[in-house]
């Protein structure tokens, strides 16, 4: 059963031209500050870090005012063929101005808020994603194992069919400047290099060249040929409904470009080829909700975590002997709302055990739901742990579905199967409410904030734990199965 179905192409902006390799000179490029935390056992270094937007929003142009991608095509005159396109285009920066008025990216001191629907002067965008550079020039690399992640969100202004998710993907750390022999020239200070383990056909540029063979303009979202693949390591990806943390291994190192079977397409030349890609896109989720707890997370007191108030969450990655050279054999996660620690909550799924994501739960799981086993495949913790070991980019996003319409996440999946059948409850909302074009009408104000980013040794990075936030607006509460009440099982 095929779950996660996130692309970069979800995250749309239909008037900004996207992407380049060359450096525009029209806006000059600002990067929004944000605070991060390392945490050792004598406490928590505050370092000044800054985020950069996505390269496939961004303006590309002729170095002049000639766009090199317009309407979801690209200029014939211009890109001709991959590496002329590289050489013709320039990529153009975004100031705060841009950042907040276009995008809808606000930099605060101690995190960044994301905003939905932005309508700016050349049109309306809708979601975005940033990556956490270390410098100017440079993503911050993250080496998670033997160490825990920690960061507070507030999902009061999330509904259901968003996704506001924070995860790792091993992306390069100059943005794929080495990797394209000189053509990318932009880099990391333009947001290049992007993958994950869904393979995206939407980047505009891979390696440094113009994906523009068999470019599919008419598809939602645009699509070329080649794929960007990468291990993803999902921290959390949620709305004020439901939420999953979940790992997804791949058999390649690094950013890989794929073609063909190995880009592991859902459907390719007729037939699906999802579990004969490079990367497992299922992944192993632990999801509460579909886990059998449907009184953990939601909006309100009647939940154990209320997803209506900050929230902070710590992700720890454990090591078979304790030392940041092991192999990776647990996933465990815990919540602190309030000032109190929240332990996750326990599978009640018959067959499957535990409250963390382990190679045994995950084998237990695809069993019990009866999915491929696809994450056992492409090497399970052990590979997932080789990637983190090796640096992962950190990502923070806000985005919709224009694929699956988040279902996955927060609703029945697949709709053919029946909702009583083990694995297809991922949520409470509504199958009908994830489609883009209603949540883009219902929700324009609809936000996130992402906050107090901390990392460090195990049980360092959670000692205080301060945020800002009240009460969620009652009408991102909407589109819940009004038939189903929440039951602790």
């Amino acid at each position: 059963t095929a779950k996660m179905f996130r692309t970069a192409s979800a995250l749309v902006l239909f008037s900004a031209t996207p992407l380049a390799q060359k450096i525009g000179t029209h806006v000059l490029e600002e990067h929004p500050e944000v605070a991060m935390w390392e945490c050792s056992e004598t406490g928590c270094s505050k370092e000044m870090k800054s985020v950069v937007l996505d390269s496939n929003w961004r303006w590309i142009h002729n170095g002049q005012y000639t766009n090199c991608y317009k309407d979801s095509s690209w200029s014939e005159d211009l890109c001709p063929d991959p590496e002329t396109c590289a050489k013709n285009c320039h990529l153009d920066g975004a100031g705060f101005l841009e950042y907040a008025d276009t995008y809808g990216i606000h930099g605060y001191e101690t995190g960044v808020e994301m905003d939905f629907v932005t309508e700016g002067q050349y049109g309306s965008n809708f979601g975005s994603r940033v990556y956490l550079l270390d410098n100017e020039r440079e993503y911050k690399m993250f080496k998670l194992l033997n160490r825990e992640f920690t960061l507070t969100v507030d999902n009061s202004r999330m509904p259901c069919g968003l996704n506001g998710a924070v995860y790792f993907v091993e992306m390069d750390m100059d943005g794929g400047v080495a990797r394209s022999a000189g053509t990318n020239e932009a880099g990391a200070m333009y947001g290049t290099g992007y993958c994950d383990a869904q393979c995206p056909h939407d980047m505009k540029f891979i390696n440094g060249a113009a994906n523009i063979e068999g470019w599919n303009s008419t598809s939602n979202p645009p699509v070329g040929k080649h794929g960007i693949c990468c291990a993803e390591m999902d921290i959390w990806e949620a709305n004020s409904r439901s939420t999953a943390y979940t790992p997804h291994p791949c058999s390649i190192e690094g950013a890989y470009k794929c073609e063909g079977t190995e880009c592991g397409d859902n459907i390719r030349e007729g037939k699906s080829e999802r579990y004969d890609g490079v990367c497992d896109k299922d992944g192993c989720d632990f999801n509460s909700w579909r886990m059998g707890d449907k009184s953990f997370f939601g909006r309100h007191d009647d939940f154990a975590v209320d997803s209506t108030l900050p929230l902070t969450i710590v992700t720890q990655f454990i090591t078979n002997d304790g030392t940041d050279t092991g192999d990776l054999v647990d996933i465990r996660r815990f919540y602190i709302q309030d000032g109190k620690i929240i332990p996750n909550s326990n599978s009640s799924i018959a067959g499957v055990t535990g409250n963390s994501i382990t190679d045994s739960f995950c084998a237990a799981q695809k069993s019990a739901f009866n999915d491929p086993d696809d994450f056992t495949k492409q090497g399970g913790l052990k590979a997932m742990g080789d990637a983190l070991k090796r640096g992962m980019v950190l990502v923070m996003s806000l985005w919709d579905d224009s694929l699956s319409e988040m279902l996955w996440l927060d609703s029945n999946y697949p709709v053919d199967k029946a909702e009583f059948v083990a694995g297809v409850s991922r949520g409470p909302c509504k199958t009908s409410s994830g489609a883009p074009e209603y949540v883009r009408a219902k929700y324009p104000t609809a936000s996130v904030k992402y906050e107090s980013i901390k990392f460090g040794k195990i049980g360092t990075t959670h000692l205080a734990e301060t945020s800002s936030g009240g009460h969620g607006d009652d009408e991102f509460g909407d589109d819940r199965r009004l038939r189903e009440t929440p039951v602790h099982i």
